[in-house]
């Protein structure tokens, strides 16, 4: 569960990734679109409010105006760009339409031509069921609804058509997730000998210690890792303080979460429980409950993906709570069971595991990826997670790293 959000970085696409948006890849999203029974897919964007479409177009450099790119279900994209910023359109292919605006006339009237009387998906989300999807301002949804469009979700096409991983990004996730294993073990056992020494650690330290390990390992991170001490760890979202530094000492139990990457692959994100000498029977039975209910939600996912039956975000979310709430835990688990992960971004726009913030209905398609991260967080007590990561095969679900936690990890 890494704390923030990055923004989207329109960087240079890496070997990991391509334009999204090409020659090669519009068959099978108008394909797609034809059998949504949609006429084309319109992307929107402003400043960086909808990064999917900064994405899926491999827009780079400035962008200060409204754009619009129109792939339809069939016949050739058009792009509605702005007579002043025609650089970041240096990827569109040149056999595809541009149409060029300067005032606000122009411009609803070039959208309008393309819409009009359509039915249209858009990053918008019915009722902001889904927030990673939900990117169209409400204005532009009434200019182009006005325009004698009907607008529809395009949740769907961005799970399929953004949100899949390469196999090079799998490969680049797998390596990047034994890393992390080893580097969190490592780190507990640091913690252990310093507070056996009499030398205790602190929070801070073991997490600057933890980012020389990345930096060393040929990875990086936007920020971060998160080391938590029993009533720290007992705030999901806790930064360990340089000025207030909490030693690690007998007794504690510890909560690494790390995330990070190789320059350009995708993330490995994970979360690791251990204690200083002997457990406290609270903190072994809270961890058994999260323990059984990450487990209970990979149980389910593998189950479904095999047999290649539908699974939605929403039913591992299910799965793992029941655990939870079962165990009498459930007031304290207070986040959803899993995020998206993508090639774009740590926190994606494919499916979550979510039936409790958000009203995730997308499947769990082929190529996704994600993260399963249920945990109880008693208030002034003590926190506990397991966090890995997941990626759907055809009929296999793969879990990173290969040796997943089962037991507290006392040192």
């Amino acid at each position: 569960m890494a704390r923030r959000v990055a923004p989207n970085r329109n960087r240079t696409m890496t070997r990991h990734e391509s334009a999204l948006l090409s020659t090669s890849s519009l068959d099978p999203i108008q394909s797609a679109l034809s059998d949504a029974h949609v006429d084309g897919w319109l992307l929107y964007d402003f400043r960086g409010t909808n990064p999917i479409a900064t994405a899926m177009l491999g827009l780079e450099g400035m962008q200060s105006r409204r754009i619009f790119a129109w792939i339809p279900a069939r016949g050739t994209p058009v792009a509605v760009t702005h007579a002043i910023e025609q650089a970041p359109w240096a990827r569109w292919p040149a056999g595809w339409e541009r149409r060029i605006y300067a005032s606000w006339r122009s411009l609803e009237s070039e959208v309008a031509a393309l819409v009009s009387g359509k039915r249209v998906a858009m990053e918008y989300s019915p009722g902001d069921a889904v927030p990673v999807v939900d990117r169209i301002p409400a204005g532009v949804l009434e200019m182009v609804r006005s325009a004698g469009a009907d607008v529809v979700t395009s949740a769907d096409l961005v799970t399929r058509f953004f949100a899949v991983w390469s196999a090079e990004g799998l490969a680049s996730h797998r390596r990047a997730a034994e890393h992390l294993s080893r580097i969190a073990h490592a780190a507990f056992a640091r913690a252990g000998a310093a507070a056996a020494a009499e030398t205790p650690v602190s929070e801070y330290d073991l997490m600057e210690w933890i980012k020389a390990e990345f930096a060393a390992s040929g990875l990086e991170t936007d920020h971060g890792p998160n080391v938590s001490a029993t009533e720290n760890a007992a705030n999901p979202h806790y930064e360990p303080s340089p000025t207030a530094p909490r030693r690690l000492k007998r007794g504690d139990a510890i909560l690494i979460d790390l995330w990070a990457t190789e320059p350009g692959g995708i993330y490995a994100d994970q979360t690791w429980m251990a204690c200083i000498g002997r457990p406290s029977p609270q903190l072994t039975t809270v961890w058994t409950a999260v323990r059984d209910a990450r487990d209970a939600a990979l149980t389910l996912l593998r189950s479904r993906i095999e047999s290649q039956t539908p699974v939605r975000g929403a039913d591992a979310d299910d799965a793992a709570r029941a655990v939870i709430e079962g165990a009498g835990f459930g007031k304290y688990f207070t986040h959803r069971t899993g995020h998206s992960m993508d090639a774009h971004s740590l926190h994606g726009s494919g499916p979550n595991l979510d039936n409790l913030e958000t009203r995730e209905e997308r499947l769990l398609i082929p190529g996704v990826g994600f993260s399963v991260e249920p945990g109880v967080y008693i208030a002034g007590e003590i926190g506990v997670r397991s966090e890995v990561n997941c990626w759907v095969g055809e009929r296999e679900l793969l879990v990173t790293p290969e040796a997943i936690q089962q037991d507290l990890i006392i040192v």
